[in-house]
């Protein structure tokens, strides 16, 4: 439990929330833009 009233009360501790929350945001956009532009190479092979 102290490790989260530290996590969410010091300096370094918002700064590390706010790189896990930055990392796990790029990885979700990361995921839905390779899976995207997979999808449509996918569609545009079978027309083609």
């Amino acid at each position: 439990m102290p490790a989260l009233i530290d996590l969410f009360t010091s300096d370094v501790g918002l700064l590390s929330l706010a790189s896990i929350v930055f990392m796990l945001g790029m990885g979700v956009f990361y995921l839905r833009y390779f899976l995207r532009h997979m999808h449509e190479d996918e569609a545009r092979h079978k027309q083609g």
